[in-house]
């Protein structure tokens, strides 16, 4: 789940600087959400101190938590995020264009777009892994904007080529299209915005949400292979 938001404490507060209270992200988790993504344009929205708040939270809570971190050994430690599902290790990358409030390096650390040089680290890191699936959920795009821009396919194609298996976008608030982008002979399915999940926005397309299913098998010989997202049993 993309939690946009921080956990600042009182006084609670929504649009544009929002402030949710601690208890949203514990019926969050209980619903049965296993990774929070922490890495968007509202981490911020409360200072580096309320950012830090949220993180502190969710490590009380327990939760997995990626796309930032408390100090720099914490941050490299949860980006990637390294999970294990039914057999498949999966390493999930989560990133964010920006921040709304200024970025502050110090503390806690933020994973940002623009920093290329972390986002090769933490994809390499992944390789060193051996991590059977690498998922990049980039927070990024033209919001209410139903076409992705090039920017996004520019970088759907760079993070393809440092082994992105698949792409998984979030921030337009709307519905985008999908494409298949053909890399070293590999076929990396991105879905550029899901829309929604939960929303009381009143700008059109934004009560509507895709769920992107992806299906990956491990075949006899040990290989891992996500099947084509338009395939036949």
């Amino acid at each position: 789940a993309n939690m946009e938001f921080a956990l600042g404490g009182t006084p609670f507060s929504g649009y544009p600087c929002f402030s949710a209270p601690d208890s949203y992200a514990d019926y969050v988790e209980g619903l049965g959400v296993d990774v929070f993504l922490t890495a968007n344009n509202h981490i911020l929205d409360k200072a580096p101190s309320g950012a830090s708040r949220t993180l502190d939270h969710y490590g009380k809570m327990g939760v997995r938590y990626t796309g930032s971190g408390l100090d720099s050994l914490d941050f490299v430690s949860r980006n990637p995020l390294l999970v294990r599902v039914k057999g498949l290790h999966l390493a999930i990358v989560n990133f964010t264009y920006g921040t709304n409030v200024e970025y502050d390096t110090s503390y806690p650390r933020i994973f940002r777009q623009t920093d290329t040089t972390e986002v090769a680290a933490a994809m390499s890191r992944a390789r060193d892994a051996d991590a059977d699936v690498i998922i990049v959920i980039p927070h990024w795009g033209i919001e209410y904007r139903h076409v992705h821009s090039a920017e996004q396919h520019e970088t759907a194609r760079m993070l393809a080529e440092m082994g992105a298996d698949v792409i998984i976008g979030a921030h337009p608030h709307v519905v985008q299209d999908m494409e298949i982008i053909v890399c070293g002979g590999r076929e990396v399915p991105v879905y550029y915005s899901l829309g929604n999940a939960v929303s009381n926005m009143s700008a059109p397309g934004t009560q509507l949400e895709l769920l992107a299913r992806v299906d990956v098998v491990r075949y006899k010989n040990g290989d891992v292979k996500i099947l084509p997202p338009e395939h036949e049993w």
